[in-house]
């Protein structure tokens, strides 16, 4: 059976396109509080899970040996724009242990910001992997491995020690055992493993409560999605919708971006966590839809205003910004997730 449709897509009064995928909304002891489609079918989580990956930058002692903050700690955490405040930050992580960008594994890309972009095509510099999105997190990975005393060289492999702490960090949150028969490599070229929807989302709700952690890994987690929503800008950059989303709702919602239509999110006050899923890998999809479960979730998000609407029903606009139609979420979609939450709280 195919998954419900989640997004909509108009033009004019018809429905154009039709997105259509699962969501995921878990308590820390697996109980789902709402599953919408197939939220037992693995996959791959890919940005989605940073704040995870980057547990034992601060367990394992490296990053208060490398004086690092909130800003540091969210861009270990982040899918950044390659804005200049990011490459930055990158480059002093990267120096606080010695190292430089010539250390990172992740590759190169232009910036995914176009004011960046555009900035370094007329200065005449090439870009360079402190651009990648990715940045924050490998320079994460290179620090605690000269902060353990390890060398970092291959530290993007299955088999390096730092690359062996992540995936077990990982399998520990998720319940879910990691080994080649469900690994894949990502866009930056580390492990990536395909995951059930539901244990994300178990996953950032036990990051969000400690439930069922160690008590170094629980101060850990509280403490990297304390960082991100510190410093939301330091998560993925101007105009996008983790940056945009968390300072409507500050301190009660992490939410983070994946690839290929993945979103996670955690809510510390109730104790839940969000997982969704795309069909089709859609990013735009993925947003309106996760918009729409924080509404959900989330009573006085209506009161919040255009800031928040425009993610929860976007306007489509041809190319003289003429409204051609809407991007908003299925119909019924945010009432159905409310009636769960609300009869679950009951």
């Amino acid at each position: 059976m195919s998954n419900p449709v989640l997004v909509e897509v108009t033009r004019g009064p018809r429905v154009e396109s039709r997105h259509r995928g699962a969501i995921a909304v878990v308590e820390a002891d697996g109980s789902r509080v709402a599953a919408i489609g197939d939220v037992d079918e693995a996959v791959f989580p890919r940005s989605a899970v940073k704040a995870i990956q980057a547990l034992p930058l601060v367990e394992s002692g490296a990053a208060e040996a490398y004086g690092f903050g909130a800003a540091e700690l969210a861009l270990a955490c982040a899918s950044h724009a390659g804005e200049p405040r990011h490459v930055e930050t990158a480059s002093a992580m990267l120096a606080a242990a010695g190292r430089t960008a010539a250390d990172l594994e992740c590759g190169t890309h232009m910036p995914t910001s176009s004011v960046a972009e555009r900035a370094l095509i007329r200065a005449g510099h090439p870009a360079g992997p402190l651009h990648n999105n990715c940045s924050g997190k490998h320079a994460g990975f290179i620090c605690t491995a000269c902060h353990l005393g390890l060398d970092p060289r291959g530290y993007v492999l299955p088999d390096h020690p730092v690359q062996r702490d992540v995936t077990a960090a990982l399998a520990d949150l998720t319940a879910t055992p990691l080994g080649a028969e469900n690994r894949g490599v990502d866009g930056c070229s580390i492990p990536t493993y395909a995951i059930p929807l539901d244990r994300l989302a178990r996953a950032f709700a036990r990051m969000a409560t400690g439930e069922g952690l160690a008590p170094l890994r629980a101060a850990a987690a509280k403490r990297l999605l304390a960082a991100c929503m510190a410093e939301p800008f330091m998560v993925a950059g101007t105009g996008r919708f983790c940056s945009d989303v968390m300072p409507l709702f500050p301190g009660r919602l992490f939410v983070k971006t994946g690839a290929e239509g993945v979103y996670c999110a955690a809510v510390p006050e109730l104790g839940l966590g969000v997982a969704i899923k795309a069909d089709d890998g859609g990013t735009r999809a993925a947003e309106t839809a996760m918009a729409a479960t924080i509404a959900a979730l989330f009573p006085e998000a209506e009161s919040v205003g255009g800031r928040f609407d425009r993610w929860l029903r976007r306007p489509i606009l041809n190319r003289r910004g003429a409204e051609t139609g809407v991007l908003r979420a299925g119909e019924g979609l945010v009432e159905a997730l409310r009636a769960v939450q609300i009869g679950s709280a009951g």
